[in-house]
C-alpha cells in the first residue's frame, strides 16, 4: 500500500554531501574578537548548479550561502538562520538558510522580462533598491527574531555589515566570495566579530586598537586563497592573524539540507479549496517544485483528499 502524501516525509533524491570542516571558527586572545573562516568546498556546486541560474545569479547565491553558513554557526542553541532578500532588480527575491547543524539550501527568482544574457554584476545592481531581513528561528515553541534594513551598499557584505551596524548595533567585518572554476563553484567567507565587554565595561583603545588591527589583517585575504582547497583552513587563519595570538575553535561541518518532502508540500495544497485545487490539475496531477532543490512533487486528486477521507 502506498503512503499517503501527507504521512510520506522521504526526502527527494538529492546530493548526501557533508564538508566536515566547512566552517573554522577562531578568536585572538585578549581581543575582543572573534572569527569565522567559511569554506563550503563541493557544496557549492552542488546546491547552485542544481539551478538553472546565470552565472552572476549563481555567484550572488554562493556569497549568500557563505554568509548564512557563518551567521548560523555562532548561536548558542538549536535552531536556522535565514536571508531574505527582496528587490525591485533583476532579482526579485534571494533566499538563503542554514540550521545550527549546518545544513543549507538556496534559491533566486528572476523577474520574467529578465534578459539573462545581460545581467548587471554588483549585488545592487541585480538586487535593485529594497530591503534585507534575517531571521533566528529557534523552533516552534520560541517567537522568531527578525530584523528587516533597507539595501545599502554595492556588494551583498556590504549590505550585511550595514545590517549588523544599523539593525543589531553590532560591528561586523565581512567579506564574502563566490567564483565558478573549471571544477565547478566555490564559495568562502571570512567574517570578524566585535564583542562586547564583559559586564558592561566600556570599551578601552586598546580593544579598539586590537579591532582596527585585526580588520586591517583580514583586508589582506584574497578570492584565491579562501577558494584554494590545498590551502588548509589553520594555515590560511594563521597566515593572516598569526601575529595577534590566533586560537582556534572546533570546525563545524556544513550539509547539503533542503529539508522538502511529499509530506511538506502536502500540507501546502490542502490548505486550497478545493475548486482550486481542482483548477491546479494538469495531465491527471497536480506537480509542485521545491524551488531550494528544484525536485518536482506530484500529487493525484485522490492523494490529497486521503487525508480528509
Amino acid at each position: 500500500m502506498d503512503t499517503p502524501p501527507f504521512l510520506d516525509t522521504n526526502r527527494p533524491e538529492v546530493p548526501n554531501m557533508v564538508v566536515s570542516g566547512g566552517v573554522m571558527p577562531f578568536y585572538l586572545e585578549r581581543s575582543p574578537v572573534r572569527g569565522r573562516l567559511v569554506r563550503l568546498g563541493p557544496l557549492a556546486d552542488a546546491i547552485l548548479s542544481r539551478h538553472d541560474n546565470p552565472d552572476a545569479v549563481s555567484r550572488l547565491g554562493g556569497e549568500a550561502l557563505a554568509l548564512v553558513a557563518a551567521m548560523v554557526s555562532a548561536l548558542k542553541f538549536k535552531g536556522a538562520f535565514s536571508l531574505q532578500v527582496k528587490g525591485d532588480g533583476p532579482v526579485s527575491m534571494l533566499v538563503a538558510d542554514a540550521t545550527d547543524s549546518g545544513d543549507l539550501r538556496f534559491f533566486a527568482r528572476l523577474r520574467e522580462d529578465t534578459d539573462r544574457d545581460a545581467l548587471p554584476g554588483t549585488a545592487k545592481e541585480l538586487l535593485g533598491d529594497g530591503y534585507m531581513a534575517f531571521t533566528i528561528d529557534q523552533g516552534p515553541d520560541m517567537d522568531r527574531h527578525q530584523g528587516i534594513v533597507d539595501l545599502t551598499g554595492t556588494t551583498l557584505a556590504d549590505m550585511a555589515m550595514n545590517y549588523f551596524q544599523t539593525s543589531e548595533q553590532h560591528d561586523c567585518w565581512i567579506r564574502l566570495f563566490c567564483a565558478k572554476s573549471p571544477d565547478g563553484w566555490k564559495a568562502g567567507a571570512l567574517v570578524l566579530e566585535r564583542i562586547a565587554a564583559e559586564g558592561g565595561i566600556e570599551t578601552t583603545e586598546q580593544d579598539e586598537d586590537a579591532w582596527e588591527t585585526a580588520c586591517t589583517l583580514a583586508e589582506t585575504v584574497t578570492e584565491q586563497e579562501v577558494l584554494d582547497p590545498d590551502l588548509s583552513n589553520e594555515r590560511l587563519i594563521h597566515r593572516l592573524f598569526g601575529t595577534l595570538d590566533v586560537r582556534l575553535g572546533t570546525p563545524r561541518a556544513l550539509a547539503y539540507g533542503c529539508r522538502c518532502n511529499r509530506a511538506r508540500l502536502a500540507s501546502v495544497l490542502e490548505t486550497f479549496p478545493d475548486d482550486d485545487l481542482d483548477h491546479m490539475v494538469e495531465n491527471g496531477a497536480i506537480t509542485m517544485n521545491c524551488e531550494f532543490c528544484n525536485v518536482g512533487f506530484r500529487f493525484t486528486r485522490d492523494e490529497l483528499g486521503a487525508r480528509s477521507a
